[in-house]
C-alpha cells in the first residue's frame, strides 16, 4: 500500500460497536440525501444567474440597437434636407437684385422641402375649406359668416403635419360657426 493510502486510512476512524456503525452509515445517507438536493440548488442558482446575465446584455444590446436606428434616421433625414439648404445658399448667394428671380428660386426650394416631407412619410393638412376637426385643427380664431358652413375651415394660420395618425403638428387655424 503506499503512503497515501495508509494516512487516508489512518485519518478515517472506523467505527467500533454496532451502534457507532449504525450512526456513522445514517450520517453518510444524510450527506449523500443533501448531496444531490445542493447540487440541485446549485444548478438552479446558476441557470437564474445566467438567465439574469442574458437578460441584462440582451437591454444593452437592445438599447445600443435603438440608438443606431434613431441615428441612422436621423442622418437620412438630414441627408434628403441638403438639397433644399443647397438651393437657399446659392438664392442668398447671387448677386442679382431680381425679386421674379429670388422668389422663383424661394418657391422651387418650398416645393424641394415638401417633397422631402412627402418621401419621408409626412402628409401636410389645414387647408382653407376644409371642415374643422378637433383632432387635426387648432381653432384660435371662430367667425360668424353666413357665407361659410358650420365647422368650415375660412383660414389657415400654420399648417398641420402627421405622419401616419400621429400628429406632428395640428394646423392652427380660423372657423366659421
Amino acid at each position: 500500500m503506499s503512503k497515501k493510502g495508509k494516512e487516508k486510512e489512518e485519518t478515517q476512524i472506523k467505527p467500533e460497536t454496532e451502534e457507532e456503525k449504525k450512526e456513522c452509515d445514517a450520517e453518510e445517507k444524510k450527506a449523500e440525501e443533501k448531496n444531490p438536493l445542493e447540487e440541485e440548488l446549485a444548478l438552479t442558482k446558476d441557470q437564474l444567474l445566467r438567465l439574469t446575465a442574458e437578460y441584462a446584455n440582451f437591454r444593452k444590446r437592445s438599447e445600443k440597437e435603438k440608438q443606431e436606428t434613431f441615428s441612422y434616421a436621423k442622418a437620412q433625414t438630414v441627408k434628403e434636407l441638403l438639397p433644399a439648404i443647397d438651393n437657399l445658399e446659392r438664392a442668398i448667394a447671387s448677386e442679382n437684385e431680381d425679386y421674379n428671380g429670388l422668389r422663383k428660386g424661394v418657391e422651387m426650394t418650398y416645393q424641394s422641402l415638401v417633397d422631402i416631407l412627402g418621401k419621408l412619410g409626412v402628409e401636410i393638412f389645414g387647408e382653407t375649406g376644409e371642415i374643422f376637426d378637433p383632432n387635426l385643427h387648432n381653432a384660435v380664431m371662430h367667425v360668424e359668416d353666413e357665407n361659410y358652413k358650420d365647422g368650415e375651415i375660412v383660414d389657415v394660420f400654420q399648417k398641420g403635419y402627421k405622419i401616419n395618425d400621429k400628429i406632428i403638428r395640428p394646423a392652427m387655424v380660423k372657423s366659421a360657426n
